[in-house]
């Protein structure tokens, strides 16, 4: 009896020790890593031709055949899912890389040396984000014109402010760090101090805004799809996929369920994957 009040104790205090567990971060890690799969895989395998359509296939139910069905051109929705994730992956993922190095450096320099070059920059992102980003991204759209690559310059310059004010914050708080006053005592340069010595200590910061960012990316993408000035066809897109879909939620309710399904867990995941780093941060 001792014995097992003892074991108890111990196991309490380990628990302790260890930390609550971030439950968040572990759910979004295999939700994203679930939609992570099933898109790489996409790329180089789908049961069938994505493109490929057949009048006699139009509008199966679930069955072994087509584990999700067809679609209104008897293509097979499950090969139709897995390029279209794929493709908003894709975008999402280069909108983050344009608005992160991008923002990046901006907030860096803004926030490392001040003065006018921070004013003027700091202005021209206050503009950007005071006009909706999905109204701005229509307007631009209009005058670059549709298609993947215009969705993803657009959306890269509309998130290049969030990265970029950030960055400008942490940096402003590193530069009056004491390592920061010794780097420049022993001679060394302004950018190096910037990139080699500030730079690294943002990255805690960065990581949850960049999942946040991939996250949002996702969204703003399957919106401008949805729309049909995202993806063309015959590309397939998430976003432009559920539009179809919802023409014909009578007669296949399962096509709009699946297509909605995978975007839900997408962004489910990356958010919950986000919330997950944010949290780890913190402790």
């Amino acid at each position: 009896m001792l014995l097992a009040k003892k074991w108890d104790k111990s196991a309490r205090r380990a628990a302790r020790a260890d930390g609550p567990r971030n439950h968040f971060l572990a759910i979004g890690a295999v939700l994203s890593g679930f939609m992570l799969v099933l898109i790489l895989v996409g790329y180089v395998w789908t049961p069938y031709d994505t493109t490929g359509m057949s009048g006699a296939d139009k509008f199966l139910a679930p069955c072994l055949a087509h584990p999700l069905g067809t679609d209104n051109f008897g293509r097979d929705i499950l090969s139709r899912i897995m390029e279209g994730a794929g493709s908003t992956f894709l975008i999402a993922l280069c909108v983050v890389l344009i608005g992160g190095i991008v923002g990046t450096i901006i907030g860096c320099l803004t926030g490392y040396f001040g003065g006018a070059a921070d004013l003027v920059l700091m202005r021209i992102c206050d503009a950007i984000t005071a006009f909706p980003s999905i109204l701005l991204a229509l307007v631009l759209i209009t005058i670059i014109g549709q298609g993947k690559y215009p969705i993803i310059i657009i959306l890269g310059i509309l998130f290049i402010p969030s990265f970029a004010r950030v960055v400008r914050g942490e940096v402003a708080k590193e530069r009056s760090l004491n390592y920061v006053a010794s780097a420049r005592l022993m001679g060394a340069g302004h950018l190096r101090i910037i990139f080699r010595h500030i730079l690294p200590n943002t990255l805690q910061v960065l990581l949850p805004i960049a999942a946040i960012g991939f996250n949002n990316a996702v969204l703003a993408e399957a919106s401008m799809s949805y729309l049909g000035v995202g993806v063309q066809p015959p590309d397939a897109s998430l976003g432009r996929m559920l539009s179809e879909a919802q023409t014909y939620l009578g007669r296949a309710p399962w096509y709009a369920l699946f297509v909605g399904l995978a975007i839900v867990i997408m962004i489910l995941g990356l958010s919950l994957l986000s919330e997950g780093l944010h949290q780890r941060r913190r402790s």
